[in-house]
């Protein structure tokens, strides 16, 4: 049955136009109403629904065209957003920048798909009338551009009161306020030290300052009105249902090291019959007790390599586990973690686990970046040989020892071999997301059911 959803999209030309800084200022602000918000990311990017969850407190989910289909990610933005009084979705790279040439997994192509309003983040600075030849490009340029309005972004109040009837005269659309250009209002960059406890209060800090300031220079009113004009939604989920009769425990890395997760990942997890137990591999000693599987995400492990390979006890009690056949998934920097050693920013190689050969060093620059399909080529814990599923790649580190066990095919085409696994381990520089095949998911929670009994 269709739900109505209100609901709208920030997006901007190209990347760096702004539109974090305004979903984020945005989502203060709407809080600060006594509204609740849901917040969603266009594409693969987990750094940002991090941010949201860990700054703003906010969860935040992506909804990406490559992964699922459009059925799926309106069925994931009714999912996310119930409870909520309006969703707000971020855009990825430019409006209708994606796969190839022709807008697929775009931020327009999720807006299309949604059937969500767009509000399009400008750069004001040095520019007048030019604006609105910007503005009428990008809502022209395809039919069902869905743009509805404009943001102006590192413009003062006193030009943007000035622009503004220029710009809805010549563009048809809302100006709906701006953003001054201020050093106070830069968020600074999401992708290192991010979920350090002095970064998060200072963030903190900066974003609730961003927030007040947004709700006095930008029509906020408007924006929800614009957000109530979504019509109703209907969309999908997949139906997953516990796959054990008893709830197991896994164990799953969190820290400043380890936290790149899809929040649907662990959802779809818990759905299946798994209770996540967080633990630090900086600070813990141990895995926690009773958990028969472990799952190690990605993150920062290069920039902690001397506190991991100090922690030996946590070290050896991983090690020991995946000896004992304890069911492990690991994702980019829990691949690198556990392998032989991993070399810091600096090029000092720092001992590991060693329970996988390899090690892992700086490439010189980003390598294997992208969307990809993995096909299995032997038979591991998510699933017999050729058993597939999507994900995504984006990692500075290599390794000496990527694995064979999969074929990553990019949509644009090529590929490459990787991944190490076995009948109870899988382990590669693919962040995978399990609902492109949730069969994955419920393999790995039977294959941790299985190992507690036969453990017991």
């Amino acid at each position: 049955m269709p739900r109505t959803i209100p609901r709208l999209l920030v997006t901007a030309p190209a990347s760096g136009g702004g539109k974090t800084t305004v979903t984020l200022g945005l989502l203060y602000a709407l809080r600060d109403r006594g509204l609740v918000p849901a917040s969603f990311k266009c594409g693969p990017d987990f750094i940002d629904p991090l941010f949201h969850r860990e700054v703003v407190g906010v969860n935040g989910y992506n909804l990406d065209l490559f992964f699922t289909p459009p059925s799926v990610v309106r069925g994931l933005l009714l999912r996310g957003a119930a409870g909520a009084d309006v969703a707000v979705l971020e855009g990825v790279m430019g409006y209708y920048d994606g796969i190839g040439d022709d807008g697929d997994a775009s931020s327009w192509a999720v807006a299309a798909a949604t059937d969500t309003p767009a509000v399009l983040v400008v750069n004001a600075r040095g520019a007048s009338l030019s604006l609105a030849a910007l503005v009428n490009g990008f809502r022209d340029f395809r039919p069902d551009g869905r743009v509805k309005g404009v943001i102006l972004n590192r413009c003062s109040h006193t030009y943007c009161e000035k622009i503004t009837p220029v710009l809805e005269r010549e563009t048809g659309l809302r100006v709906f306020g701006s953003l001054p250009d201020a050093p106070a209002f830069e968020v600074p960059s999401r992708h290192l030290g991010l979920v350090t406890p002095e970064g998060v209060d200072g963030l903190r800090c900066t974003l609730a300052s961003l927030g007040k300031a947004l709700a006095e220079t930008v029509d906020v009113d408007g924006l929800l009105e614009l957000a109530a004009s979504a019509p109703p939604l209907q969309g999908e989920w997949p139906t997953v249902r516990p796959v054990i009769r008893e709830r197991v425990r896994l164990a799953v890395t969190r820290d400043r090291a380890f936290c790149f997760y899809y929040r649907e990942n662990l959802e779809l997890l818990e759905e299946c019959g798994a209770d996540a137990v967080f633990f630090s591999p900086l600070r813990d000693e141990r895995l926690p007790d009773g958990v028969a599987g472990v799952y190690m995400g990605g993150g920062y492990p290069e920039l902690y390599a001397a506190e991991l390979a100090a922690n030996v006890r946590m070290r050896e009690s991983v090690a020991a586990a995946v000896r004992r056949g304890m069911p492990t998934l690991a994702e980019c920097g829990g691949f690198l973690y556990l392998q032989e050693s991993l070399s810091d920013k600096d090029g000092h190689a720092h001992t590991m686990i060693g329970a996988l050969p390899g090690s892992g060093s700086h490439a010189g620059g980003l390598r294997r970046f992208g969307y990809i399909e993995l096909a299995q080529t032997v038979d591991t814990l998510l699933g017999p040989a050729g058993t597939t599923i999507k994900g995504h790649e984006f990692h500075y580190w290599d390794s000496s020892d990527c694995g064979s066990a999969c074929v990553a095919t990019k949509p644009t085409g090529g590929g490459w071999a990787c991944v190490q696994a076995s009948g109870s381990l899988f382990a590669g520089f693919p962040h995978l997301y399990f609902p492109s095949n949730p069969s994955c998911t419920a393999a790995f929670v039977q294959a941790a059911a299985a190992w507690r009994e036969k453990n017991r």
